[in-house]
């Protein structure tokens, strides 16, 4: 499956994006091992999403067939998960992975994670020094998938931290944390996303949060609850970037999730020159709400604040195509994140970037980027939806056709995106690879 795009085009319309990719993992995982019913809206039915909840039902977790985005999930309580029978795949996704290795090192049952090509390739040993700290047994290979996760290892809590600012990690201890004796603390370099304290807290279970050092104590109860999963902020960025780099666009983009920990790619943007207006900015479940209209404008490079990086970590592709189509100069730095996720993707970036001849130099942290005007040219996604769906909208300002490969991943994330993209005015068709 490849997308092949048309120079030009503009953005406009009314539309709202899947849910949050982020809070749909951890809907299942808690509700899971919550005391009682649990019922979600505005769940992803993506691949990754989907991975997490086929995990828990081969735990023995009832878990309705997800309907348009919504589901209920019969909690079995945090110690009422049962041996699965198999191995268990999950796919692409490297959250479940990382935050299940966390939650299944204090079950009494021994369990082996896998996943696809992708996943089988990234690096584990950030979770797997930690988890071990606690005591949980966990061989790898090599650091890298197939997880071995073996069981009735008592876990004792630690203060942890993290040596890179990392949500999946801190998430990862956390839910250890929920099966250790005493008190399990993390400390963080910068903040990340904090969609796991907060649905903690929503399940009633006690978080404390200080000076940023997030700690919880083992042994708590969760109870079952309502949950309302915004639109997906990461998913939201493609057409942010889209309509601000595409002359005559006037895109609005309904009840997108603006946690404060996730909302980098706005004040990134918004820095840049891009015209974003916020309205009916409500709370939902906790987490704040609201709609975006983008405007095109104008967009000039700048360096990227440090600081905003861990609140933009997953949008950073998209930004990258929008420092490619600015006026100067773009920096990037303190961005090795990006170099664990589905692919490297400082390096992918890179690579796509100068095949449309935008000239930019990679650091082992980040790439500067020289904006100009997008040639056409075939992109290679090295199996990652981000990279696939960020190069799609740079077709918007390109001179030439794009050709993106290999872009069955994108479903891992945001099924129906072609379709909706099209609707808007991006020029894609989906054809045969």
């Amino acid at each position: 499956m490849q997308f092949s795009l048309a120079p030009g085009g503009k953005l406009t319309g009314r539309i709202r994006v899947p849910g949050d990719k982020s809070m749909s993992h951890r809907s299942i995982m808690l509700g899971a091992i919550a005391e009682g019913r649990t019922s979600v809206s505005g769940f992803l039915e993506g691949e990754d999403a989907l991975a997490t909840l086929s995990a828990f039902r081969a735990m023995g977790v009832e878990i309705s067939d997800p309907q348009s985005g919504r589901l209920t999930i019969e909690g079995v309580g945090l110690r009422g998960l049962q041996a699965p029978s198999k191995t268990l795949d999950l796919g692409n996704s490297g959250t479940s992975i990382r935050l299940m290795a966390g939650l299944l090192a204090g079950q009494s049952f021994d369990t082996v994670l896998t996943g696809d090509e992708s996943l089988l390739r990234r690096p584990m040993g950030r979770i797997i020094n930690p988890l071990t700290q606690m005591g949980a047994t966990i061989d790898s290979r090599e650091g890298c998938p197939p997880l071995h996760i073996q069981g009735a290892s008592a876990l004792d809590g630690i203060h942890y931290d993290l040596p890179v600012a990392s949500a999946q990690v801190k998430s990862s201890v956390l839910l250890a944390g929920l099966y250790a004796s005493g008190r399990t603390s993390v400390t963080e370099p910068a903040p990340t996303r904090d969609h796991t304290e907060r649905m903690l807290t929503g399940f009633g279970y006690s978080v404390s949060r200080e000076k940023g050092v997030i700690s919880v104590a083992g042994g708590g109860v969760l109870r079952g609850t309502e949950i309302d999963i915004p639109a997906d902020i990461s998913s939201a960025a493609f057409f942010m970037v889209g309509a601000s780099i595409a002359p005559g666009s006037d895109l609005i983009l309904e009840h997108v999730g603006l946690n404060p920990t996730r909302d980098g790619v706005i004040t990134i943007l918004r820095a840049m020159g891009a015209n974003i207006e916020v309205s009916q900015a409500r709370t939902v479940g906790g987490e704040p709400v609201a709609d975006l209209r983008i405007r095109y404008a104008p967009l000039r490079g700048i360096d990227i604040p440090v600081e905003e990086v861990p609140l933009a970590i997953d949008e950073l592709p998209a930004i990258l195509v929008a420092a490619a189509c600015a006026e100067g100069v773009t920096v990037l730095r303190g961005a090795e994140e990006l170099r664990v996720k589905e692919s490297d993707r400082i390096a992918s970036m890179a690579e796509g970037l100068t095949q449309l001849g935008i000239g930019n130099t990679v650091a082992p942290d980040g790439i500067t980027v020289v904006g100009g005007t997008p040639s056409g040219g075939v992109i290679t996604t090295h199996h990652d939806h981000r990279i696939a769906m960020s190069f799609a909208m740079a077709a918007l300002r390109a001179s030439d056709p794009i050709i993106v490969t290999d872009c069955a991943h994108v479903a891992t994330s945001f099924p129906g995106f072609a379709e909706l993209a099209a609707n808007t005015g991006l020029r894609l068709t989906v054809t045969a690879s």
